[in-house]
């Protein structure tokens, strides 16, 4: 089968990669999104998609939004199928229609939980029991169109969303290399989404923000699902403080209570305190600093600092 593939970031390339290197079906072209500036120096990059179908020399479109163009470059390919992982943009008429068998969509939940742009990141800072991924045909409204297939794997209490995001990348790329086989074979069968929806938009800065009137588990599912982005963050003395690493403390452990984000720096370690339980800061970056071991950075506070806000 003619199969044309959308996709942009990291975890979408664990998916071409497997379609390409089963060799059953050919992938005649990959679409993605423009380059981009990175870095300091603002180097303009061609995406991690990018990158990986030009290492194996298949031909790439360029394109920040799928219109006539873009369309019409797509047609070109005569697809009989088109895939579609986290690329960025939406797939309207008449491109929707333009491959023989429309477009499948790998998307990093069971749906319809968690539809829209961020579902692994929605879903662990609600601290879900399990996480997913579902292959299903794209249809114009977001994310509704009847699913191939869904599997769910344990939510790791020690998982980021950067993390869990890279192991869902890989395990989906097996479940849609399944479904497009299914697809050539005539016994993939689709069956409407059942449930409430839950929504999944993309995260802002402010998402990253700490609340230590929280519970400890709830202050860690929300570091966990916003790293590393859009990034966790609090305030101390009115400037921003990025925390890059936290953890629970072992439940074993007895120690004095602390105040919703007060701070205790110790010899090895700082812990501040939450609802319930204190947690420990690992690593963190000061405003205007690299990045550094809570416990250096705790040596160096003042006597007045010692609430996050």
């Amino acid at each position: 089968m003619r199969l044309v593939f959308a996709g942009t970031p990291a975890p979408a390339v664990p998916s071409l990669e497997r379609l390409v290197g089963r060799g059953d079906h050919e992938v005649v072209g990959v679409v993605t999104r423009p380059d981009a500036p990175l870095g300091r120096k603002r180097v303009l990059t061609p995406s991690p998609v990018a990158a990986a179908a030009e290492a194996h020399g298949l031909p790439v479109v360029k394109a920040a939004r799928l219109d006539e163009e873009a369309t019409a470059r797509i047609e070109a390919l005569r697809p009989d199928l088109g895939v579609i992982v986290a690329y960025g943009g939406l797939v309207r008429e008449p491109l929707l229609s333009t491959p023989r068998l429309g477009w499948i969509n790998l998307h990093f939940s069971v749906l319809p939980a968690w539809r829209g742009a961020a579902p692994v990141q929605h879903a662990i800072i609600a601290d879900d029991a399990e996480l997913g991924a579902s292959v299903f045909q794209l249809v114009p409204e977001l994310d509704a169109g009847d699913v191939f297939a869904a599997r769910s794997w344990p939510n790791d209490a020690g998982l980021t969303a950067g993390a869990a995001l890279e192991m869902l990348a890989d395990r989906g790329a097996d479940l849609l290399a399944e479904v497009v086989d299914g697809l050539v074979a005539g016994t993939a069968r689709a069956v409407p989404q059942t449930g409430e929806p839950s929504l999944a938009p993309k995260l802002a800065i402010d998402d990253g923000r700490l609340d230590w009137r929280l519970d400890a588990r709830a202050v860690l599912a929300r570091f966990r699902g916003t790293t590393p982005e859009p990034g966790a963050w609090t305030t101390l003395g009115g400037e921003r403080l990025k925390v890059l690493e936290a953890r629970p403390l072992d439940p074993s452990e007895a120690v004095e209570p602390l105040a919703a984000g007060e701070l205790r720096p110790e010899r090895r370690r700082v812990l501040v305190g939450t609802a319930d339980a204190p947690v420990e800061l690992v690593r963190v970056q000061p405003a205007g600093k690299g990045a550094m071991a809570a416990a250096d950075w705790g040596r160096g506070l003042a006597e007045s600092l010692r609430t996050l806000e």
